[in-house]
């Protein structure tokens, strides 16, 4: 085990999840203060030693994006310059993680450039929560651990009775496949697959279903749900087929614009995501359940401060 201590520290992204975890850890957030001056510019000012402590900043960097991850470089700096000895970037959700390749000529690798600021800001390793796609991992010039909550999804699906041996685990399009199929091996089911176009960003067409739902009671796996159209058409066109029900669930639940609408109006009977993103009052509606990823954070970070395996978390579960 390390000699330094393990202090976690907090921004204004998702201070409830961070609570969460060092309570787990029998332990309190350190003590820092982020504000802003009156020109939007943010302060960042560490209010305890950190020489030599092995550091935790927990972060995502979700909406609004550009001040969470703002925040986020300054507090790794401070770190750096208060001389600790280690800085950890928990990033429960990580924003700009969809722009993970160039798809059209002069495009910006987003993903990549975000990489390189948390490295280059001070960083010495990043734990986050299911990547939008597992490349972003080599995007660093650190070592990443990368969580997954399916198991946690998975535990629950079985819990609440939702998973009743007549379930399909379903994936809203192709490139869920290997996401879909982990779920379905931990429930022990099939999998079936929406083949979609996406004729422009946020707007989603229903080509086609592959694999049989008719009957079957659905569970469509994402790993985040923005807007809401993908996984409400699918729902809608799993209905049209036949569908005994349909559930959803993802990890990251961004929920913009008129997701939340759509959500109450749509078949879906229950939607299933976890606390990695903080979920304001006024987006709780009944269909929305919330479960927490901070017992699987928490075990993490001991493990990474102790330096034992954080892949063994995960044994008994298919990596995707």
């Amino acid at each position: 085990m390390q000699s330094f201590d393990l202090k976690i520290f907090a921004g204004n992204a998702n201070p409830e999840l961070a609570e969460r975890v060092a309570s787990e850890l029998d332990t309190s957030l350190g003590a820092i203060k982020v504000s802003h001056f009156s020109d939007g510019e943010i302060c960042v000012k560490i209010e305890e030693s950190a020489r030599g402590q092995d550091i935790f900043i927990l972060q995502p960097t979700c909406s609004p994006v550009n001040d969470n991850l703002m925040e986020l470089l300054i507090m790794i700096d401070a770190f750096r310059r208060a001389s600790a000895q280690r800085i950890t970037v928990v990033l429960p959700y990580y924003g700009y993680a969809r722009q993970d390749k160039k798809m059209q000529p002069r495009e910006p690798v987003t993903a990549r450039l975000i990489a390189n600021l948390i490295t280059q800001a001070g960083a010495s390793r990043v734990l986050c929560v299911d990547l939008h796609a597992g490349q972003i991992q080599g995007f660093f010039d650190l070592p990443v651990d990368h969580l997954y909550a399916g198991p946690l999804i998975a535990e629950y699906l079985i819990k609440e009775g939702i998973y009743n041996g007549n379930t399909v685990v379903v994936s809203p399009d192709v490139g869920g496949v290997a996401r879909a199929r982990a779920l379905a091996e931990t429930l022990k089911t099939p999998i079936a697959i929406i083949a979609k176009r996406r004729p422009e960003p946020n707007k989603v067409e229903i080509m086609e279903i592959i694999g049989d739902v008719k009957g079957k009671v659905c569970v469509m796996i994402d790993d985040m749900i923005d807007t809401a159209g993908t996984i409400v058409q699918g729902a809608e066109a799993l209905m049209e087929r036949g569908a005994a029900g349909v559930h959803a669930c993802c990890t990251h639940a961004v929920l913009s614009g008129k997701a939340i609408e759509r959500i109450s109006c749509s078949p879906l009977l229950s939607l299933v995501v976890t606390d990695t993103l903080p979920l304001p009052e006024q987006k709780r509606i009944p269909k929305i359940k919330v479960i927490s990823v901070a017992p699987l954070l928490a075990d993490a970070v001991q493990r990474i401060h102790d330096d034992s395996s954080v892949s063994e978390l995960f044994r008994h579960y298919a990596r995707h």
